[in-house]
């Protein structure tokens, strides 16, 4: 069997990583293992068993390369979806277990990380001291929460750990001057994915609700407390309040209206009715003089709401949600009605997880780090990385290409974008800095408290920023999640080690499949820096116009053209993408994996042509790999609630939608007006 290395030269070996566990850099250890294998999916990184022949690719080029995939698969019990994420993340889920089994045997002094993984598990594993326990870790905060009779003390619980609150904070980098870390506030509150659970008229709607109520009521049923349904009636009343005034998804994307710099008195003469001061005492931030105000006028909105509202229903509001974040760690009637609305009703799951399955994500979610520097020692050779810093710099160097020969951008302009490329700072796998999580006290008997715990540790962990330097060292994501992001205040890119696994990136398949796969991914985290959000933030992250208005011009016809396109597409009757709330992540597809394409065409000057593999030529592999990468089925209750709330277009979108604006798709799979997907080529758009 051959091997495709994305070098020209064969990857024997470098190091393998050691890292610690006290906050230091990671050491590296010399290994000599050998880099050999061969391709995950088919003979060279795609399953062309699965390609239709009574689908034509320009017709439905997502269903004529996964048609026999959809056909086959099926969503595994405890999920909406099934697809290439979800493949990668039980891999990973059965990595991460074999890490927590092997802490749990062989467990550890107190405070390390052995200890504390083996005994967080243990903690949510014993059923029996859960139901034992019942209510008992959490009845006194709860009968002090429904005695709550004044707004002052209602505030104050919002600002204690694990309560819900109307207004939402965090602690953030400052996008006016990303140098510092100030206290950012938010619109938040509701329990229903968003506005629109709320406010949609559909019959499906009114249902949600309606269950929505059943299940508060039932909640406050189960913990015994009295007046059910009036209190579950009070917190759906207070959550379509605070509904009416949230922002729409679509305008929480806007990152100039988003950011509304306020001093601490500018805040509290422009929202009076909320009691600030004892907010900010509960969460340890009364000093602070500054804050960004994110939907300004939803959280100026929401606290007039909050002081239209009484204490009484307030209480019920705090009650309930202090119960809801807790179900999966109170006695299995309290999980089960959670699952039953959240999971069943919402989203079409009809088989809950078993446990043991369900705390790997508990303890992984919660001891990231941890889990992550022995998932990487494992898992995670160090020449997959070397091939990732390679695939990196060949995207950096096909952007620049295309920035030089865009007709629509004015060279003033031109300047600011290349400058934002070259300050790009890539983060591929894990961390050089890893949290040292060992002061956290967990209890193999004390679920409720270890979570407590763990909660006030990040909270003080997160709230000491504001009085540090910018950490620069710093994921928002562990090596074994199976993701990547992109961060404007810091403009970096981020890929953990759980991605970089086939379909997305696999060092033994053809460099087509990896170039249109992951590099596909790495334009796509890139085009976020240069997506109708992230170009307002230069290349140091700071929000500013650094563009001409000639080219922002150009720039917003293109993109609104595309908004149009996506809008068109409806994968549920009554219920279309929307264009504008999609917008951001269409851009990031549709320039990554145009980039992507002229990156693997200059790999092939440096290299040599590829050649053609069982009949298919290298472009027409590049863009297969793309559509095997976003392959997937879901419920339609899961399909509705991404297309209300989420910024990403269904999987068959992200194909389709991109590679019909793509002259080379056209050529290689012989595409005529003939095709359904066809677009006249004054009607294909091209950004980047």
């Amino acid at each position: 069997m051959k091997k495709y290395l994305l070098t020209s030269v064969c990857v024997a070996l470098l190091a393998a990583c050691s890292p610690t566990t006290d906050g230091a850099s990671t050491d590296t250890t010399p290994e000599t293992v050998a880099l050999t294998g061969e391709a995950t999916l088919g003979t060279w990184g795609i399953e062309t068993e699965f390609v239709s022949e009574a689908v034509e690719a320009g017709d439905d080029f997502f269903s004529h390369v996964n048609q026999g995939w959809i056909d086959t698969a099926e969503i595994p019990d405890g999920f909406s979806s099934n697809g290439a994420f979800l493949n990668l993340y039980l891999e990973s889920e059965e990595r991460i277990n074999s890490i927590i089994m092997d802490s749990v045997e062989n467990g550890g002094e107190a405070g390390s990380a052995t200890q504390q993984i083996g005994d967080l598990y243990a903690s949510y594993m014993d059923r029996d001291r859960i139901e034992e326990l019942g209510l008992t870790p959490i009845q006194e905060e709860l009968d002090a929460v429904l005695a709550a009779s004044t707004h002052d003390e209602v505030a104050r619980w919002f600002g204690r750990p694990v309560h819900r609150s109307p207004v939402g904070l965090f602690v953030g980098l400052d996008s006016g001057n990303p140098e510092r870390y100030l206290v950012q506030l938010t619109q938040g509150g509701l329990g229903l994915p968003n506005r629109d659970y709320y406010l949609d008229d559909g019959e499906t709607f009114v249902a949600y609700r309606e269950a929505y109520v059943s299940y508060i009521e039932s909640i406050f049923t189960l913990a015994n407390v009295d007046d059910a349904r009036s209190r579950a009636e009070a917190v759906m009343a207070i959550e379509t309040a605070l509904a009416n005034v949230h922002w729409t998804p679509v305008e929480r994307r806007d990152s100039v209206a988003n950011y509304d710099l306020q001093t601490r008195d500018a805040l509290e003469a422009y929202a009076p009715q909320f009691p600030w001061a004892s907010f900010f005492e509960e969460l340890g931030v009364e000093g602070e003089t500054e804050f960004v105000v994110n939907t300004n006028t939803a959280v100026q909105a929401t606290a007039q709401v909050f002081a239209e509202q009484s204490a009484a229903d307030w209480s019920s509001y705090l009650g309930f949600h202090f119960i809801n974040a807790q179900t999966s760690r109170l006695p299995q009637a309290f999980d089960d009605a959670s699952f039953d609305f959240f999971s069943r009703t919402l989203n079409g799951i009809e088989e809950q997880r078993p446990r043991e399955q369900r705390a790997v994500p508990f303890v992984s979610g919660r001891f990231g780090e941890n889990i992550g520097q022995v998932y990487v020692e494992r898992y995670f050779p160090s020449a997959y990385k070397d091939q990732m810093v390679e695939l990196v710099e060949y995207l950096r160097r096909a952007y620049a290409d295309r920035l030089e020969i865009l007709e629509w951008m004015d060279d003033e302009t031109r300047v600011e974008a290349m400058d934002k490329l070259e300050r790009f700072i890539p983060k591929i796998g894990y961390p050089d800095y890893w949290r040292d999580y060992s002061s956290i006290e967990i209890d193999a008997g004390d679920l409720i408290g270890n979570t407590r715990r763990i909660g006030a540790w990040n909270w003080e962990d997160s709230r000491s920023r504001l009085s540090g330097p910018r950490r620069a060292w710093e994921w928002f994501m562990s090596p074994q999640t199976v993701n990547a992001y992109y961060s404007p205040d810091r403009n970096e890119i981020v890929f953990p080690a759980a991605i970089l696994q086939a379909p997305f990136f696999d060092p033994f398949a053809d460099p087509a499949v990896n170039f249109a796969a992951i590099g596909g991914v790495i334009g796509h985290e890139m085009g976020h820096g240069f997506d109708d959000q992230g170009s307002q933030q230069d290349g140091r992250g700071v929000l500013r116009d650094w563009w001409t208005p000639f080219s922002r011009a150009a720039f917003d016809e293109r993109t609104g053209n595309l908004s149009a396109q996506y809008s068109a597409f409806s994968p549920l009757e009554g219920e279309n993408v929307n264009g504008d709330l999609t917008l951001g992540e269409n851009i990031g597809d549709l320039g990554g994996l145009s980039i992507a394409l002229h990156a693997y065409r200059m790999y092939q000057e440096d290299h040599g042509a590829a050649e053609t593999l069982d009949g298919f030529t290298p472009e027409q592999r590049f863009f297969m790999s793309w559509a095997q990468v976003w392959r997937g089925i879901r419920t339609n209750e899961s399909l509705l609630n991404q297309l209300r709330a989420d910024p990403h277009s269904p999987g068959q979108y992200r194909v389709n939608g991109v590679v019909r604006n793509m002259d080379a798709w056209y050529e290689a799979f012989g595409v005529t007006e003939e095709h359904d997907l066809y677009l006249p080529p004054e009607e294909r758009i091209t950004i980047w």
